[in-house]
């Protein structure tokens, strides 16, 4: 490896040679802010004579002897290609801009020095080789006398029309002086003495900013010989970027597929940060067969999981509505099960009534769950493993089961306790999607016409409102207006959608009901929507009337929202309990315990308290000292200060001379700020 400062004036000016983005490399995608920094330093440096030069970073390439058909020397970056594409935009912009003023002579040497190679052969001149989905876009800015048109949204072709919109008479000689000052570090790798991926993943724990997708992208394709990147590229990782992104908002999704990719397979769920690792580790050699089978499986699932994220895709529009409203609940947790079901839906191995099954029963669970306020971070290890307990031939049925046979804080909550909370439950502070996800679920549940309660004008209304008039206090005793006010005002009883776009207000009831203004039947007498059938014949609102209608929405809850009505066998498991579902432990013995879905052998509490502190000390040890958690759990490394000291690590102890409960009380204590409520479990004698 050979490093030395240059200048990027010099660098670019090398004769007779070619900057090839490889196809591994990320995409452009410098942002206008970004742009804009760089041109305000280099309009900066540009106008100050005190400044000799500005450090812009460090360029690092490789030298594969490979030379063009022109006998261009063609260099592959490895690192830096956002830079030398930005500095080649300006460039382009300065020469355009130079024609369009009349300086012949400074386009032209700005077009021979830095932006074409003259005696090469016409489809080598360029210097800069960008990836495939930018060429198009570089040769159109170079052309001044063609106005640019690329079809679709091109990040090149902003941040060019960026720079030439900043360009002008008055700051031309500026920038240009402002570029011969800007100094890089030049760092020049040999292939076979260097190991560019080493170097690459080096700069980037530096601090630039890489997703976990780009860096697996590097480790599948950077040290294969360049034809064979081309065809991996083309056959495997290409596909699976163009899968793996979310069209409403052109953003990429490749490192939270590969992350789902990786739950499934090895059930359990890498950190958002430590994908590429987890990656790594499964395949440690970069083009072994391994490897191979698994792109082949994820360009596989990627076809699937296109459609996770982008339900307009889906063609048969009874799927493509259930995954919508999969996508606005957000479970996205349950990808690593629901994308080998949809594999096998698109393979003919269930029907399209099951596989619409399967999604409706995902919602079910995910949606009682939320009613009861049950944690969601349970759901990632019920997920990451339901595919495996799929039966084949009793399909659907097998995932009932499954999901029916789990207790404590991973169960599938059953009608009565659901009917329960959702009466009282705050169903209008919740989250806006969330909200309207309830309302439309409802109201078009065997809706041959359904509603589309996402329109302008559709809104989640009070019956009894927020900031009642006047007339509401007349029409109703002290004690019941209270009780509206203050039990019942954001549950579902007293809840409905109106499409009068808030014009009901905080009229009374009874105004509310007969709205008709200037013929426009506002009210809910008028209203076609099923929420608001039982509110045209009634006379006055109070608690008897808002009780009886959350008891009619939560039979249609039921219904809408079923619990599987298949026999459930007892689950050998089912004596374990979650730690947050236990029995109080006085006067109990264990038979065992089961942490990190390791069991541990301990039938006293006392020495389940110790064994489970001494593995999340080894574990989080910085949650602990000198922490407020720490002091909770009285951790000391003086045993004189503890009535009962128990050593959890080598000079650290806790108290012990506390009853079972409080050991217990402890525990959860410390499993709720770790984030870790569904790792211990316990089985009594």
């Amino acid at each position: 490896m050979k490093a030395a400062e240059t200048r990027v004036d010099r660098f670019l000016a090398s004769s007779e040679t070619a900057f090839a983005i490889p196809v591994y490399q990320r995409n452009y995608d410098w942002t206008r802010v970004q742009c804009q920094q760089l041109f305000n330093d280099i309009l900066s440096v540009g106008a100050d004579d005190s400044l000799s030069g500005h450090f812009i970073g460090s360029i690092v390439y490789v030298h594969d002897d490979v030379y063009t058909v022109s006998g261009l020397r063609e260099l592959t970056i490895i690192d830096g290609q956002q830079r030398l594409t930005t500095l080649t935009l300006i460039f382009i912009a300065l020469y355009r801009h130079a024609i369009a003023a009349g300086r012949e002579q400074q386009a032209q040497r700005i077009y021979k020095t830095f932006l074409i190679n003259e005696f090469a052969e016409d489809a080598e001149k360029l210097k800069l080789k960008p990836t495939d989905n930018n060429k198009v876009a570089l040769a159109q800015i170079m052309d001044p006398k063609e106005a640019v048109k690329v079809s679709g949204y091109s990040r090149l072709v902003e941040n060019f029309r960026f720079f030439e919109s900043r360009i002008d008479e008055a700051n031309f000689d500026i920038v240009q002086k402002g570029l011969t000052k800007l100094i890089f570090v030049d760092i020049a790798l040999e292939r076979g003495k260097d190991n560019p991926q080493r170097i690459f993943e080096s700069l980037n724990s530096t601090g630039l900013e890489l997703s976990q997708a780009d860096l697996i992208r590097n480790y599948i394709l950077m040290g294969l010989p360049r034809k064979e990147q081309e065809r991996v590229f083309r056959k495997f990782w290409e596909p699976i970027e163009a899968n793996a992104r979310n069209l409403d908002v052109n953003d990429s999704r490749v490192s939270d597929f590969i992350r789902d990719f990786l739950t499934l397979k090895q059930k359990d769920i890498p950190n958002k940060g430590a994908v590429y690792e987890k990656f790594k580790e499964r395949y440690p050699l970069p083009n072994s067969p391994e490897l191979m089978e698994a792109l082949e499986e994820l360009r596989e699932l990627s076809n699937v999981y296109a459609r996770l994220l982008n339900p307009q895709l889906e063609k048969d529009t009874v799927i493509s509505r259930e995954l919508n409203y999969i996508r606005t609940l957000e479970i996205n947790v349950a990808y690593p099960f629901l994308m080998p079901v949809y594999r096998d839906f698109v393979a003919g191995a269930i029907s399209r009534d099951e596989f619409a099954s399967v999604l409706r029963l995902v919602q079910s669970y995910v949606w009682r769950r939320f009613i009861l306020s049950l944690p969601t971070n349970a759901l990632n290890k019920i997920f990451m493993s339901l595919y495996d307990r799929v039966e084949h031939g009793d399909y659907l049925a097998s995932i009932e089961r499954s999901l029916m046979q789990r207790s404590g804080t991973q169960r599938f909550p059953r009608d009565a306790e659901v009917l329960a909370m959702l009466k009282d439950k705050d169903m209008y502070s919740t989250k806006s999607r969330t909200r309207t996800y309830f309302f439309d679920r409802l109201e078009n549940h065997n809706n041959r016409e359904p509603v589309d309660v996402t329109m302008p004008g559709i809104t989640v209304e009070h019956i009894f409102p927020q900031n009642p008039e006047p007339g509401w206090r007349s029409a109703l005793a002290s004690d019941e207006y209270a009780l509206l006010g203050e039990k019942y005002l954001n549950t579902v009883g007293n809840l409905t959608l109106s499409g009068n776009n808030g014009r009901l207000g905080n009229k009374t009831f009874l105004d509310n009901r007969d709205m008709n203004e200037n013929g426009g039947e506002q009210g809910y007498r008028f209203s076609r929507l099923w929420l608001n059938r039982d509110l045209q014949g009634l006379e006055r609102w109070g608690v008897e009337q808002v009780e009886a209608r959350a008891d009619r929405i939560a039979q249609r809850f039921l219904e809408v929202w079923p619990a599987p009505s298949v026999g459930v066998a007892a689950d050998a498991d089912t004596d374990e309990v979650n730690i947050f579902d236990a029995e109080e432990p006085r006067h109990k013995r264990l038979e065992y315990a089961v942490f990190f879905g390791s069991r541990l052998e301990v039938t006293q509490v006392a020495r389940l308290y110790a064994e489970v502190f001494e593995q999340l000390l080894v574990l989080q040890p910085e949650a602990f000292h000198g922490t407020r958690l720490g002091e909770r759990v009285q951790l000391s490394s003086d045993p004189g200060f503890l009535r009962q000291a128990i050593q959890v690590a080598d000079g650290y102890f806790i108290e012990g001379n506390i009853d079972n409960k409080g050991k217990f009380d402890r525990l959860k204590l410390a499993l709720s700020e770790l984030g870790l409520e569904e790792e211990l479990f316990v089985k009594y004698a």
